[in-house]
């Protein structure tokens, strides 16, 4: 366990300094509404097709008993757009594959050979358990706009109501953006399944498979869902419209929010068995750089997609994750190169996560220089994060879930007020200033690390009442995979 000084110092950093900047008096302008929150319709999508002209005078008789009769396309629906639906359903597809197999080779490549299954059977729980908590009423709760009004503050600023429970009223024909809502759905739904997934990092090789599961639930409900609909769900939010935050596809919902929770964990868990004294390095460095290269590849589709269309903006969030990526694996790598002497593999492809976590609120508002800027400060800031301050005070956060996410999701966020206005970003809303903008990302980031960090720490303490939350030493020592499941990752 970590020294009562160092804990308080940990404690001095999420309340102290974060609470306050949450409070803020005076309200932020909105600032324009974040695109796959609002339901909208494409102006001009979905139209039939225009009948070719014909002449006023009739053809002659013996023309028209010979010529063929065209069947007229049968409109679509309206407003539906079948490339942004095409688009949309990729896009699905490459944030699930994030999570299976991207997310689980990468962890587990991490962790001893003794707890390789475990880490990879958390994924794909959760991916299960998620999908059906999403349907009963995870996507009601983020996404239902019922009793929302732009420009007031009520119950429904801070969640969605029950009205989509089961799904009712996503039906065939209904629409979200310009593409089917189901699609919208499943896509919101993929984030939902990939967030918790990121937290298994900062416990692994310890928690109960029991405990994790019902973390999983609770957390979903009561963290997840409310920090989603509060950024996402459009006009009378209160993140994303109240106080003007930008966060096109999840660095507070995603990354901070997991990171946070991950940290919590991790501290109420306290450390593996002989951490820090005794070595216990990842037994399987090339899992990880596939997980790690499919993460990337799948990010396309996490940020590019959350643009809801196949248009302009999905082409320059579909850049700028390219380059932040690739600027921060590089920034990793030359800073472990000048700290260590040697650059390492593990380094470069967790620099490129880096990267890719703190472009994910700017996608949608940064350009190419911002995107290079936030890169780089996000692969030094990790670096930094989970090696230095990991060190200095004490916490085991066994796969820097918090080092990764929660700091380039931090960085990403703060920063995406700076480069949205300025280094070729899209400009901000009439009247915003760059620093204004910097403020309101600030009040969203401290409001998420406080929320989630208190309900997180009462939830894990109601699932320890429950089920326990840590395996015994001998299980432990053993490893979850035997322990656990009865199984082996490797045979011998």
């Amino acid at each position: 366990m970590m020294s009562s000084t160092r804990a308080g110092l940990l404690v001095l950093l999420l309340s102290v300094v974060a609470l306050p900047m949450a409070v803020m008096a005076e309200p932020i302008p909105p600032a324009d509404p974040q695109p796959i929150a609002m339901p909208a319709a494409a102006p001009d999508a979905g139209l039939p097709a225009q009948a070719p002209l014909e002449d006023s005078a009739p053809a002659p008789a013996e023309t028209s008993a010979t010529a063929p009769v065209e069947t007229p396309a049968a409109p679509t629906a309206p407003g539906l757009n079948s490339g942004d639906t095409a688009w949309m359903l990729t896009a699905t597809a490459l944030v699930l594959f994030m999570t299976m197999p991207g997310l689980s080779l990468f962890y587990a490549g991490m962790v001893r050979a003794k707890n390789v299954l475990s880490v990879m059977m958390q994924c794909f729980a959760i991916a299960s358990l998620v999908t059906i908590l999403w349907m009963l009423w995870g996507y009601s709760l983020a996404f239902d706009t019922t009793g929302m009004q732009d420009g007031v503050i009520n119950l429904r600023s801070f969640i969605g109501s029950l009205k989509n429970a089961l799904l009712n009223g996503v039906e065939r024909d209904s629409l979200r953006l310009s593409v089917p809502e189901s699609v919208f759905m499943t896509f919101q739904m993929s984030f939902a399944i990939l967030t918790p997934a990121l937290m298994v990092g900062a416990f692994a090789e310890r928690m109960k498979f029991s405990a994790m599961l019902w973390f999983t639930g609770l957390w979903l409900t009561l963290v997840y869902c409310p920090i989603a609909h509060m950024v996402w769900s459009g006009a009378g939010s209160l993140i994303g419209s109240h106080w003007g935050a930008l966060d096109f596809a999840g660095g507070t919902v995603v990354h901070i929010n997991a990171g946070v929770a991950g940290l919590i964990a991790a501290l109420v868990l306290g450390k593996r068995k002989g951490y820090p004294e005794k070595p216990m390095p990842p037994h399987d460095l090339r899992i990880t750089v596939a997980g790690a290269s499919m993460l990337w590849v799948g990010w396309f589709g996490f940020n590019a997609g959350s643009a809801g269309a196949a248009d302009g903006v999905a082409g320059m969030a579909m850049a700028v994750v390219q380059i932040a990526a690739a600027s921060a694996a590089l920034a990793w790598m030359f800073s472990e190169w000048a700290a260590h002497g040697k650059p390492s593999v593990l380094g470069i492809a967790t620099g490129a996560v880096a990267g890719l976590v703190a472009i994910t609120p700017a996608a949608g508002s940064a350009g190419p220089l911002g995107a290079l800027l936030i890169g780089a400060t996000a692969g030094v800031a990790c670096f930094l994060a989970s090696t230095r301050l990991k060190r200095w005070l004490g916490y085991d956060d066994s796969l820097d879930a918090f080092g990764v996410h929660a700091i380039g999701g931090t960085v990403g966020a703060l920063l995406t007020g700076v480069c949205a206005g300025s280094l070729g970003g899209i400009g901000l809303a009439a009247g915003m200033t760059i620093g204004g903008q910097v403020a309101a990302q600030l009040k969203a980031v401290a409001f998420t690390w406080v929320y989630t960090a208190i309900v997180s720490y009462f939830i894990l303490k109601v699932v320890d009442g429950m089920v326990g939350l840590r395996v015994n030493e001998q299980a432990e020592l053993q490893g979850l995979d035997i322990a656990l499941h009865d199984e082996r990752g490797y045979q011998q």
